[in-house]
C-alpha cells in the first residue's frame, strides 16, 4: 500500500501531486478519484481537493457520462501547464539520470532492433548528453541534434541544425527536448511520419493524432 502523503507544505510537493493528477486525467478520461489518490498515494480528500484546484484554474474539465460517472479531459491549458511541470520535475528530481539512461537506452535499442542507424535527436540539453553516452553502447550514428532555438554550432560533440531538413538520409529522430518535448513532437509530425519519432516515456509526450490545441 503507498504511504499517504500529507498536503504538504513545499511547491515541490504542490506541483507533484498537480502533474500526477494531469497525467492521470490525460492517459484515461475516466479515471476515478479513488484510482488517482491510491496512484498518488495520497488521501482521497486530498485527490479531490487538488482536481478541484485544476479544475478552477481551467486544467481539467469535467462532463457527466452515463451512468452517474464523470469523465476529466485536459484543456490546452492543462496541457502547456502539464509540459512545463514536467519539465521543472525532470530537471529537479535526482531519479533523473537514472531514469533518462535507462530510457534512451530503450530508445537506441528500439532504433537498432529496426534497423535505424542513423539518428538524430531532437533537443540540447541533459537528455541529450545522456543520449550520446548511450550512443556509444549501439551500434548507432548520431547524426546531429535539432535544436531551431540553440544558438551554438555544436552540442555533446554533434552538430546542431535548425531544422530536420538540413539532416539527409537520417533513419529516425529521438526527442531530447526537456523544456517543450509536446511541441517539437508536434513540429516534427508535420514533416516526418510519427513511426519514426521515439519519445522516451519520461518526457510525457501525448501521441495522439489529434494535438492539445485542438482539444477542447
Amino acid at each position: 500500500m503507498p504511504s499517504q502523503r500529507t498536503s504538504g507544505n513545499t511547491s515541490e510537493g504542490d506541483a507533484e501531486i498537480t502533474l500526477g493528477l494531469l497525467n492521470a486525467v490525460q492517459e484515461n478520461s475516466t479515471v476515478t478519484q479513488r484510482s488517482m489518490a491510491n496512484d498518488l498515494g495520497i488521501a482521497l480528500g486530498l485527490a479531490n481537493a487538488y482536481l478541484k484546484r485544476c479544475v478552477r484554474k481551467g486544467l481539467i474539465k469535467i462532463s457527466q457520462v452515463p451512468p452517474n460517472r464523470y469523465a476529466y479531459y485536459l484543456t490546452p491549458k492543462g496541457f502547456t501547464e502539464k509540459s512545463r511541470l514536467t519539465s521543472e520535475y525532470l530537471s529537479s528530481s535526482f531519479t533523473f539520470f537514472r531514469r533518462a539512461r535507462g530510457q534512451c537506452g530503450d530508445a537506441l535499442e528500439y532504433c537498432t532492433a529496426r534497423d535505424w542507424t542513423r539518428i538524430a535527436l531532437a533537443g540540447c540539453g541533459e537528455l541529450a548528453e545522456i543520449a550520446t553516452l548511450c550512443a556509444m553502447e549501439h551500434d548507432i550514428a548520431l547524426m546531429g541534434i535539432i535544436s531551431p532555438s540553440e544558438k551554438a554550432k555544436e552540442f555533446a560533440g554533434l552538430k546542431v541544425l535548425t531544422a530536420t531538413k538540413k539532416l539527409r538520409g537520417i533513419d529516425a529522430i529521438i526527442i531530447t527536448d526537456l523544456q517543450s518535448p509536446q511541441a517539437v513532437f508536434d513540429t516534427l509530425s508535420q514533416s516526418l511520419s510519427s513511426d519514426r519519432i521515439v519519445t522516451p516515456p519520461l518526457l510525457g509526450i501525448s501521441r495522439q493524432s489529434e494535438s492539445p490545441e485542438a482539444t477542447s
